[in-house]
């Protein structure tokens, strides 16, 4: 199919999704009439697709196109399997996370597969792929329209073998092709350190049962040393489930709500801090970037509404959901969120992300020209930056330095965007 007729319908069919979400949310002054008039355009819109575009469509790949554009319209993580596609995802959905793989969290993104982080220390991040940057094939299949987890299951295999990438970076907007090999991914511990002005670090990379019994021994253990402030540094962990989020959050919390999940058919159930389970009272600074993602985007949340914590950095990725999958009649299945995570005060996680009382933007990987002047700009991989704004603009506002984001920072790390 005509690709220009492909980003048509899709786009047709986001207009139309907002459309009827809008209607939706408003039910007291939208009819279900009013709706069904939407879903009659949209009709009347297909209709003359195939009876006036200058060739006949191929209406199976319309219709996927569309399906996929609705889903991402509402939810970058839901997936839309074809009879087959459900199938195979079955049989090997015990394994997804389990088998060799690059290291990459992802999500659909204009369509194509967008990258949430790369796992530190993986093949991906020892590449540079990072948040942002767009996956438009995998093995020369486009991933446009393709289901996210069918993607995941394609990321992964057995230790040792290859999968061919095309990647669009920030850096270098035109495609390029980079071959990943596959590994056993090891996630990193947790770290601390002291820093100056008696200030205690900790780095939470992921967030699972090991890596919190990890935090409270590196809390402790600072605390012995003389911390009398904490930086919590959240960026670029996007891996760990909601509700172990929430567990982060009541090592500082003693009372009120965590989070709370809720959905259309899914009754509300609040996470409630308790005095038992605090660690510490010590002050506390949180870091965020556009990597942080699910559970460490409900502590994030959790921490600064409750005024525990002041966060600094970047607006966080936006994913903390319950998703199930849904079986059609004819075998296909849509995997879509059926409750979202929210803020204390009531914003959908998934969909507003956590923005830090004080933004700072983080300096972008740069790719260095010296290194070796005979290699194309878009083999050479991106080296991160030498100086860490965030964890600077941190510590200063650890120390008591409670002004807005720092603008030469924040105008230096866009220049080198």
């Amino acid at each position: 199919m005509n690709s220009r007729l492909k980003y048509f319908v899709v786009t047709a069919s986001t207009c139309l999704v907002i459309l009827l979400l809008v209607g939706a949310h408003h039910n007291s002054a939208a009819s279900t009439e009013d709706q069904y008039r939407h879903l009659a355009v949209y009709t009347e819109v297909l209709n003359h697709i195939k009876g006036d575009y200058v060739e006949e469509p191929d209406l199976k790949n319309v219709t996927l196109g569309a399906l996929n554009g609705m889903l991402e319209a509402i939810d970058p993580y839901a997936s839309y399997l074809n009879a087959d596609q459900y199938k195979q995802y079955l049989k090997g959905k015990d394994s997804i996370g389990k088998k060799a793989s690059v290291g990459l969290v992802v999500a659909k993104r204009l369509g194509y597969l967008g990258v949430v982080d790369a796992i530190p220390g993986s093949p991906a991040d020892k590449a540079g792929l990072n948040t942002g940057d767009i996956i438009e094939s995998i093995n020369g299949v486009s991933t446009r329209d393709m289901p996210l987890v069918y993607a995941e299951m394609l990321l992964e295999g057995e230790a040792g073998s290859n999968v061919e990438l095309g990647l669009m970076r920030y850096s270098h907007p035109e495609p390029t092709k980079i071959t990943l090999t596959r590994t056993n991914i090891h996630y990193p511990p947790v770290t601390g350190k002291m820093l100056q002005d008696q200030i205690g670090y900790i780095q939470v990379p992921v967030i699972d049962a090991a890596h919190l019994r990890e935090v409270k021994s590196k809390v402790e253990e600072l605390q012995r040393q003389g911390a009398k402030k904490l930086i919590l540094d959240l960026r670029n962990n996007p891996i760990g489930a909601p509700e172990d989020g929430a567990r982060l959050a009541s090592f500082f919390i003693e009372k009120g709500i965590i989070t709370y999940v809720q959905g259309q058919k899914y009754p509300r159930q609040n996470f409630d801090a308790t005095p038992a389970g605090v660690i510490t009272h010590l002050p506390l600074t949180v870091i965020t970037n556009r990597g942080t993602a699910g559970g460490a985007e409900v502590a994030a949340a959790a921490l600064e509404d409750s005024k525990r914590a002041e966060v600094v950095g970047e607006r966080t990725y936006g994913n903390a959901a319950i998703r199930k999958a849904i079986t059609m009649d004819d075998g296909s299945a849509v995997i879509l969120s059926v409750a979202k995570f929210y803020s204390p005060s009531g914003k959908s996680i998934q969909d507003n992300g956590v923005t830090p009382t004080v933004q700072v933007a983080e300096a972008q990987p740069v790719i260095e020209d010296d290194d070796n002047p005979d290699q194309a700009p878009e083999q050479r991989t991106p080296q991160k930056p030498t100086e860490d704004l965030l964890l600077k603009k941190a510590i200063e506002v650890a120390n008591g330095v409670k002004q807005a984001a720092n603008t030469g920072a924040r105008e230096t790390a866009l220049e080198r965007r």
